[in-house]
């Protein structure tokens, strides 16, 4: 067959009018797209208003229509769709439908594919060659509604007896296989809304350029956005004037109708939607953001929700964040974080990840990254840092359980303050830097929450935890919530600040810290103080942090993006190790979050109470959420406690709170006694049994709380990892 090719001059003007919209202020409007010669590719299930959506689209870009059904099939076969159908059966019409569609070309204009092309992969990959596939994904309750109302009974690839929705359900896999952008249709969308969002997606994929992310410490935006772009951020890590990096314009801001499909879905479907409007597509593409998703959060976690929310007492609820392979919430972001960096990286490079860790990050980095792939690992080594007396003995032995290949965790006799702030110098010293890049090939980064995408998928378990309140009918869409975070550096509450920035109804962000209050004693009285005050050993050491490295992002968004302000404290603090805010930015920072502390006594009778009554375990860091939000949250609507951390991680104190006596001193042995005493919930963490039954006791590197120390650790990581002959 001959290839066809469309000749504009003969599509029909006639196809243009759609009398319901022709009074439409929207529909006069136009919008100034540039794709050249390049196709808008509709993509969706039958039903999903592929056809009038891109007669719309195509009315306000002045280019011409195509409908596939009618202009390409038909055309080609001289007869109606349905006839074709009925004539040939599914799978022949799928190969003669995918033929007429490979011999089919256009340039510069709107196509409407059938609902059925997509299962033709020759034809798909001819299209997308000439064109943006834009993914129309309409939730599959609307779809069956409209071709009940349309009186359509059947559809390609109900041959076999399966039903209809079992078939959408079945095709889902092709859209998303070859869509370039989403267009996430909300129940209620008019078609005039569809084709704004088809517009805002194509204009959004088209101006990479208005995604790009600034310093916290700019002063000048318009002189310090140099290009700066996700792919960037995620392997520098930290701006190079030591300010962390920013969304220039902010995340997107998504309406009801979108939060309202999402609830439905499962945790990575969540994820990967959410993701995808934060991540412009030329850093990552949807495929491969895919791809990553669904790696990160599937079989890796012990709960099939991933992060699931379960009601603990009157208007209380816990969100899970310790199903993960570490047992701890930072595996939400870390399973994920290490492929996104591997996605970003430049050839020709090695690069050596430092952390810094309270506890819980260092396992969490070291089981991401461990599960990349091989060429991925070998360019890439990971370096733990941890206070060597700071940590619980099951996270120490966690750690060292990844002893081995390009990862290795070194103890300091130091806090972990002295630690993060000696990457960060590190990272500042261009000496260091250029050094180990000259000498050795190699680039610094860094996965702990200074770096964006750290901090970015923990923004989809705070928007997943409302999501399925909504779902279980605990509240409508729009009805407010808490949020209490035990909070240390920040990156938790920073993370929830942001999933109430994109539209998640969140009323107040309460930010929960153990005796080392120092979070709790700047938002109370604006004044962030470290002079002569000593980092206090406590049960819940995650938290045993007294420089918040993410207060800088709040600072900066509660300030407007006031970089100058930002600059100006953090440089003070360091220097003088003391600021002191305005009252109206105190007030400001009043309005988004609340903050108190709890003691150790406190946090060890909260376990020891909440299992009396409800046979429920605690970790020591919940324990602190639960006393600190019995305090502050007023009761007017539900309160989720982020539970950061399987309580098996801190078992000698839970051991104390529970009064429970003859506690073995293997570590194994006291996760499978606690296992036994935790009478209803949540069971004992398989993964975390595992990984420590596997690292015995290893010995590590200890380093003094020397600078020098930690440098000559990183040239020693560099040399094992990159300077390996053969």
């Amino acid at each position: 067959m001959a290839s066809l090719s469309v000749c504009w001059h003969v599509i029909r003007a006639a196809r243009f009018h759609i009398s319901p919209f022709s009074t439409s202020k929207s529909w006069i409007c136009t919008r100034t797209v540039s794709l050249g010669d390049k196709n808008i590719v509709l993509m969706g299930p039958p039903g999903a208003g592929k056809t009038t959506v891109g007669r719309v689209v195509a009315h306000r870009l002045g280019l011409p229509v195509v409908d596939v059904d009618d202009d390409v099939l038909e055309a080609t076969w001289k007869m109606p769709v349905a006839a074709k159908l009925t004539s040939v059966g599914g799978e022949r019409f799928l190969e003669e439908e995918g033929q007429a569609l490979c011999n089919f070309s256009a340039s510069g204009c709107v196509i409407s594919l059938s609902g059925s092309n997509p299962l033709h992969a020759a034809a798909m990959q001819h299209v997308r060659h000439s064109g943006l596939v834009v993914y129309l994904d309409v939730d599959i309750e609307d779809i069956m509604q409209r071709l009940n109302s349309m009186k359509v009974n059947r559809i390609v690839g109900q041959d076999g007896g399966m039903s209809m929705r079992d078939i959408l359900q079945y095709r889902r896999q092709f859209y998303e296989k070859w869509l370039d952008v989403r267009v996430l249709c909300g129940t209620g969308d008019t078609v005039e809304d569809v084709a704004e969002k088809v517009l805002k997606a194509v204009e959004r994929h088209q101006t990479h350029a208005a995604e790009t992310y600034v310093s916290t410490r700019c002063d000048d935006v318009a002189l310090c956005d140099h290009k700066t772009y996700f792919s960037d951020v995620v392997v520098k890590g930290l701006a190079t004037d030591g300010g962390l990096y920013v969304p220039k314009n902010g995340l997107p801001k998504i309406p009801a109708c979108e939060w309202l499909r999402l609830a439905d879905m499962s945790y990575p479907e969540r994820a990967l939607v959410l993701l995808e409007k934060c991540i412009h597509p030329l850093d990552v593409c949807a495929l491969d953001l895919r791809t990553m998703v669904f790696k990160s959060y599937g079989s890796n976690f012990a709960s099939e929700a991933v992060a699931p929310v379960k009601h603990l007492s009157s208007n209380q609820y816990v969100q899970e964040l310790f199903h993960g392979p570490t047992a701890s919430f930072k595996d939400l972001a870390l399973q994920l974080m290490p492929q996104l960096f591997a996605h970003c990286l430049p050839p020709m490079c090695n690069y050596l990840i430092l952390v810094a860790t309270s506890g819980d990050t260092g396992s969490a980095v070291l089981s991401g990254f461990s599960r990349l792939d091989r060429v991925d690992r070998h360019k890439t080594g990971v370096l733990v840092f941890f206070p060597e007396y700071g940590v619980s003995e099951i996270q120490k032995l966690q750690m060292l359980s990844y002893g081995e290949g390009n990862a290795r965790a070194v103890g300091v006799r130091s806090d972990f303050d002295f630690c993060q702030r000696n990457i960060k110098r590190m990272f500042g010293e261009s000496g260091l830097t250029g050094h180990l890049a000259v000498e050795y090939g190699t680039v610094l980064s860094t996965a702990n929450s200074i770096n964006w995408a750290r901090l970015l998928p923990q923004v989809v378990y705070h928007s997943s935890a409302y999501l399925d309140l909504c779902r279980d009918g605990v509240i409508a869409f729009g009805d407010p919530v808490d949020v209490c975070i035990p909070t240390g550096n920040f990156g938790n509450a920073m993370s929830a600040v942001y999933a109430k920035r994109m539209g998640i109804p969140i009323r107040k962000v309460i930010c929960a810290s153990n005796h080392n209050r120092i979070v709790t004693d700047f938002i109370t009285t604006g004044e962030y103080d470290l002079r002569g005050r000593p980092l206090k050993p406590s049960h819940s050491p995650a938290i045993d942090i007294l420089k918040s490295s993410n207060l800088e992002r709040f600072i900066h968004h509660v300030s407007d993006g006031d970089g100058r302000l930002v600059q100006e404290l953090f440089t003070r603090l360091d220097r003088e190790q003391h600021f002191q805010i305005s009252k109206p930015l105190l007030s400001r920072i009043q309005q988004e979050v609340l903050a108190g502390w709890c003691s150790e006594d406190d946090c060890l009778a909260a376990i020891r109470t909440l299992h009396t009554q409800t046979g429920y375990v605690m970790d020591t860091h919940t324990a602190v959420a639960k006393v600190v939000a019995d305090r502050l949250q007023d009761g007017s609507c539900p309160v989720v406690l982020c539970s950061t951390a399987h309580y098996g991680k801190f078992a000698p104190a839970v051991f104390n709170a529970l009064q429970v006596q003859d506690v073995p001193e293997d570590p194994v042995e006291q996760l499978q006694k606690l296992g036994r005493s935790a009478t209803s919930r949540p069971e004992t963490h398989a993964d975390m049994m595992r990984s420590l039954g596997q690292s015995g006791r290893r010995g590590h590197a200890v380093c003094q709380a020397e600078y020098g120390e930690m440098v000559e650790q990183v040239e020693s990581m560099i040399q094992d990892c990159f300077m390996k002959v053969g």
